[in-house]
């Protein structure tokens, strides 16, 4: 059985004691993304989770099991220049890697939901295709030209903002949100939510409801060797706000058809 699955301390005791399964020699998990959603490679596959609604929403044959491999607050990662004052609602180009990455759509939600920016007002320059072929790209979406680079069009003025993959470690960039920690927590309080879902664990509709058992039971004992990490939640209650508010936040940017149920996503 083909899998696909990051090292973290919530994968180690599994990937140690998996039996049948061959896991994909690939340094960061979403550098095989596509082969998840576009080849249908993996019987157990690591995906986003915006990627993997997508996915869902486009009828790609992978269930999700509740279990979050990776999570966090998106706030640190919306960048502009040192120095330089800006409006939110005033911000006329934003780079991202991608218009259907996590990251980038959690960020559009905190802009759109918590600095009442209007998305559609903003040109979105991307530098990669979507990991879901069928998924186009809103009207107001740009491809960067080839060989150009997300941070040098930053610091040379082309971009307003940037939304990164993390924080700036460069002195001549910042992050917008002043205060990150203070809005993240903000956000829990309103939405009820206790994370930003990241990466989450899915399956192939050919696996067994058996098989997903054992491999779920396996994959609770690989997070209490860990120690049980608060940002990794397993279980569906333990997890039910966090993906209605992921659902939500891309719904609401008309990424996906309807609103899904959190059952939908285990079937």
């Amino acid at each position: 059985m083909k899998a696909l699955l990051g090292d973290y301390p919530v994968t180690k005791h599994f990937k140690a004691n998996a039996k049948g399964l061959e896991f994909a020699d690939v340094k960061l998990p979403q550098q095989a993304f596509k082969r998840v959603v576009r080849d249908l490679e993996f019987e157990l596959a690591e995906l986003a989770i915006v990627t993997y609604l997508l996915a869902k929403a486009h009828g790609k044959p992978y269930r999700l099991l509740p279990a979050v491999l990776t999570a966090r607050f998106q706030h640190p990662f919306l960048v502009g220049l040192s120095g330089r004052k800006l409006d939110f609602k005033k911000l006329g180009r934003i780079g991202q890697r991608s218009y259907s990455v996590t990251t980038a759509t959690w960020v559009r939600g905190i802009l759109a939901d918590d600095h009442g920016v209007d998305l559609s007002g903003i040109q979105w320059v991307t530098f990669e295709e979507p990991h879901v072929a069928e998924f186009r790209d809103p009207a107001n979406v740009e491809r960067a030209p080839a060989g150009k680079d997300m941070t040098a069009m930053l610091l040379a003025g082309e971009l307003d903002a940037a939304i990164m993959g993390e924080a700036p470690k460069d002195e001549r960039m910042r992050p917008l949100i002043a205060d990150p920690a203070a809005a993240a927590a903000a956000w829990r309080k309103r939405t009820g939510a206790s994370i930003q879902i990241n990466h989450m664990v899915t399956v192939k509709n050919t696996i067994s409801k058996q098989e997903e058992k054992r491999i779920y039971e396996l994959l609770v004992e690989s997070r209490k060797a860990a120690g049980n990490p608060e940002m990794n939640p397993f279980g569906i209650e333990e997890n039910r706000r966090n993906l209605e508010a992921a659902i939500d936040c891309v719904y609401r940017q008309k990424m996906i058809p309807r609103r899904f149920t959190v059952e939908e996503l285990f079937q």
